[in-house]
């Protein structure tokens, strides 16, 4: 999910759900599935915690795209440069999340003008995700004519936008 254009400006611009944490697979997904609306990304940022094998440089969308990391950078954010439209900071959401959970971490990454950071959403989601009480709304919810996101979840996965092998939004 991304923030749309028009709003103002927030900490991060979106989330993106890859299916590994495997950038050299993962990255020539995303780089293409945003080359259209943004231009041509020339550089990504991330933090080499939460990535096992960070290359120096990866064929994407017929051009190098060269990947630098920085461990002053948040590691649950990934940054993208564009010479052409500029910058865009993405939430990972990390690979293993459960559909519900990386549905709302989509959604709440895409808050215009939010000041909450990849991090602490993350954390947040780590305490929604561990608290029964929330789930027994929800089913109280279901039982008055409602939906659960774990009943949809499966929709999550699916990409938004021209992408096949990951999510983002």
């Amino acid at each position: 999910m991304l923030t749309p254009k028009t709003t103002l400006s927030g900490q991060l611009d979106g989330a993106w759900w890859p299916r590994s944490r495997d950038l050299a697979a993962e990255l020539p997904v995303l780089v293409a599935a945003l080359a259209e609306p943004w231009g041509r990304i020339t550089r990504v940022t991330v933090n080499p915690t939460r990535w096992p094998v960070i290359p120096h440089k990866v064929l994407a969308a017929g051009h190098t795209l060269h990947v630098g990391w920085f461990t002053e950078q948040d590691p649950d954010k990934l940054i993208l440069l564009s010479y052409t439209v500029g910058r865009w900071d993405l939430l990972v959401v990390p690979p293993q999340t459960a559909p519900a959970a990386a549905a709302r971490l989509m959604a709440a990454a895409a808050v215009p003008g939010s000041v909450l950071t990849a991090r602490a959403l993350i954390a947040a989601e780590a305490v929604i995700g561990r608290r029964p009480d929330l789930r027994n709304r929800e089913d109280a919810w279901e039982s008055e004519g409602g939906a659960r996101v774990s009943d949809i979840g499966s929709l999550a996965r699916l990409p938004v936008g021209p992408l096949s092998a990951g999510a983002w939004w």
